[in-house]
Parts: structure tokens; C-alpha cells; sequence
């Protein structure tokens, strides 16, 4: 993608959700998450690319014990559709007889966390819960729900905080939606 179709892009898009409700959703997700994991010395996985935005804000909202990881899963790659998984990192630390807790940035159709969840089971983790930013209301029933929720949004193609729009505008401190065509 050009320069003038990525400005485009963004000029064309709704905001969803201000700057001010984006931070005010991590600290929400930050508040639960410590009232449930601040007695575990959990170990939390970033899901990349697109969770990095949301887990490294939450980061540093969270004031006790943890170990920091990542993997890689996704079924988007460069499209706005997903399609196969594709796993191209599994995470370094083990999660073995531990808690663990997955940070992504949305949960649209809920395959790539479910098959996440269930892989991180089967290496042996104690528990695993998730953490999303977007829960996108589309409708469908999905696989698997979040432990940890920071806001909804519409069924349509968002992006801003870690997630893109043709791999680009992961770095929005705003989430926009993609005009609806007619």
C-alpha cells in the first residue's frame, strides 16, 4: 500500500472508539486481570502482530510477578479475510504447570484463539485465559469467549491499536471502521 491510499484509507473510515475510550478500556482489562492473576506469577503471551499494541500498554498496568512471551498464529496475514492458520512461532517459555494468559487485540470469528487455547492445553498449562482489546459483534457463534474483554465493536473492518488495515495503521491510538459498501 501507497502513502496516498493509506491516508485515504483513514479519511475515509469512522471512528469507532476514541483515544480516550481505548485507554480507559486497557485500564479496565488491566484492573481485572490483577484481581485475578495478581497471586499467580502467571505467564502472559502476547499473540503477534496485531496484540502487540494492547499488550504492551497493558503491560504496564499490571503491578505484579510475570513472565512476558510471544507466539505468532494468525489467519490473516496481509487480507481482510481470514483463512488457514498459519503458526509461525510457538512461544520460548514453557507453559507447563502454569498460568497463562493470552493477549490479543480481536476476536472476530474466534478460530485462531480457540486453536491458541487449545494447543497452550495441550502443552500442558495449568490454565490459559484470554485477553482480547475488540470483541467484534458479528453475530456468529464463535468457538471460544474471552476471559477479559476491553470494548465491542460493529461487525465490520476495524482497525487502530494493533490491528491494520492492509498492514498498515496499527500504531492509531483510535479505532476506525472501514466504510460499509453499498
Amino acid at each position: 500500500m501507497d502513502l496516498q491510499k493509506a491516508q485515504a484509507m483513514l479519511a475515509g473510515a469512522d471512528m469507532i472508539h476514541d483515544a480516550g475510550a481505548v485507554q480507559a478500556a486497557v485500564d479496565k482489562v488491566a484492573a481485572e486481570i490483577s484481581a485475578r492473576l495478581a497471586g499467580k506469577y502467571p505467564l502472559v503471551l502476547c499473540v503477534m502482530t496485531g496484540g502487540v499494541v494492547f499488550c504492551g500498554q497493558l503491560l504496564t498496568r499490571l503491578g505484579f510477578p510475570l513472565d512476558f512471551d510471544y507466539l505468532h498464529a494468525t489467519r490473516y496475514g496481509p487480507e481482510t479475510q481470514g483463512g488457514k492458520i498459519s503458526w509461525r512461532t510457538a512461544p520460548w517459555t514453557s507453559v507447563k504447570g502454569r498460568s497463562v494468559l493470552v493477549v490479543d487485540d480481536i476476536l472476530d470469528e474466534g478460530v485462531t484463539l480457540a486453536a491458541v487455547e487449545e494447543s497452550l492445553r495441550r502443552m500442558g498449562a495449568a490454565e490459559v485465559l484470554t485477553a482480547v482489546f475488540a470483541d467484534k459483534l458479528n453475530g456468529k457463534q464463535k468457538p471460544i469467549a474471552a476471559d477479559f474483554i476491553g470494548l465491542t465493536v460493529p461487525d465490520r473492518f476495524v482497525f487502530g491499536f494493533g490491528m491494520d488495515a492492509g498492514g498498515v495503521w496499527r500504531n492509531l491510538p483510535a479505532v476506525y471502521a472501514m466504510k460499509d459498501e453499498a
